[in-house]
């Protein structure tokens, strides 16, 4: 495991990676190893720079993903979210349900998953809202995701 901080407009950021990809990027958090360099670690940093230099930074740094079967189809869904775009938990779960074959899927199950995603900003998180638009649950702060979506051009 790899790790580093980068400093954003909303706070710290901890970035870590395996050799395989990134694993997480969240706010609030320390690095508990001696900070290191990585190429994907690098590569983040300047996703990171262009994303809050307002431009669409490409999204070809490889990730892994720990967590159950279901969370990681639903970061999927998550990453083709686009750029300033939003969805809702509802219609990610109707995804979801066709995904796996089922005739409904809760959008609580979705949201539980989408609340544990450990890759924040880059596997959009932000982008997901409740129904009619609703602004619901940011693990690090509704600020921090008004702020996000506001930066990408989309008003709550």
């Amino acid at each position: 495991m790899f790790c580093a901080r980068y400093d954003s407009p909303l706070g710290p950021l901890l970035l870590t990676c395996e050799d395989e990809g990134l694993t997480g990027i969240w706010f609030d958090r320390e690095c508990t190893e001696v900070e290191s360099w990585h190429p994907i670690l690098e590569k983040t940093k300047q996703w990171l720079d262009a994303y809050f230099a307002g431009t669409v930074p490409d999204t070809d740094i490889p990730v892994v993903f720990h967590g159950t079967p279901f969370q990681k189809q639903v970061w999927q869904i998550l990453r083709t979210i686009p750029y300033g775009e939003i969805r809702t938990y509802g219609s990610i779960a109707r995804e979801m349900a066709d995904i796996l074959g089922k005739e409904k899927m809760s959008a609580q199950a979705v949201g539980q998953a989408v609340g544990r995603n450990p890759i924040s900003i880059l596997v959009p998180c932000h982008r997901v809202v409740g129904s009619g638009g609703k602004l619901t649950g940011y693990a690090s702060g509704l600020d921090k995701k008004v702020w996000l979506l506001q930066h990408e051009g989309y008003e709550p």
